[in-house]
């Protein structure tokens, strides 16, 4: 039977509303919708690029306590509210996933908080 197992953030969200920021499951890890809030300190920049990067740093962690990196990433889906924030978000997500190229989609949603501008969530495949 393949292994499964959660992992934490620490984000507040993840209890109140009973998920875990990744999941995995043999040698896939599902990432959770990730916003821009910087989990330790429950704060969140106005700018939507930042609020990207801090989404990828916490993915990151995720993947690294699971044994993999970024470079497992095979599918990445982007939620934004507004889709005019996207192209700010390009050289960010060009630096973390230029490399990799994972299957993409970008959609336009309605986020949980105002304050939230992108919201990320990934799967990857290990290779250890």
């Amino acid at each position: 039977m393949a292994e499964r197992y959660a992992i934490s953030s620490g984000s507040a969200y993840e209890e109140k509303y009973g998920y875990a920021r990744a999941v995995v499951d043999g040698d896939r890890v599902h990432v959770s919708g990730t916003t821009g809030f910087d989990y330790a300190t429950m704060t969140i920049s106005d700018d939507v690029a930042e609020q990207a990067e801090q989404c990828l740093r916490t993915i990151d962690a995720a993947l690294t306590e699971a044994g993999g990196s970024i470079a497992d990433v095979v599918r990445v889906r982007y939620l934004l509210p507004d889709g005019a924030d996207f192209e700010a978000c390009a050289p960010v997500l060009s630096r973390w996933f230029g490399a990799v190229r994972p299957a993409a989609t970008m959609m336009v949603v309605g986020l949980l908080d105002p304050r939230m501008k992108i919201e990320i969530e990934a799967e990857a495949r290990l290779t250890r």
